[in-house]
């Protein structure tokens, strides 16, 4: 049995709902480049008082937000 795709699809009714994909994207992400759940939360403090590692954490967010505002058209 094949695994049911967790990003269907980019497309999202209201920029808020696309801005809560562009969270999950950036998660995805980070699972996908470091898939050891264990070695992540032994990392977390290292990077949850970091002010440059939070900032890049929000501009990959931010990358995220506008690859999935444009899929939906800027929801004009």
């Amino acid at each position: 049995m094949s695994e049911q795709p967790w990003l269907p699809t980019l497309i999202t009714s209201t920029p808020q709902e696309g801005y809560e994909l562009a969270i999950k994207l950036s998660r995805m992400g980070v699972k996908s480049t470091q898939p050891n759940v264990e070695l992540l939360k032994k990392m977390r403090p290292d990077y949850a008082e970091n002010a440059d590692s939070l900032t890049k954490a929000s501009q990959v967010i931010a990358i995220n937000f506008q690859t999935v505002a444009a899929a939906n058209n800027y929801w004009k």
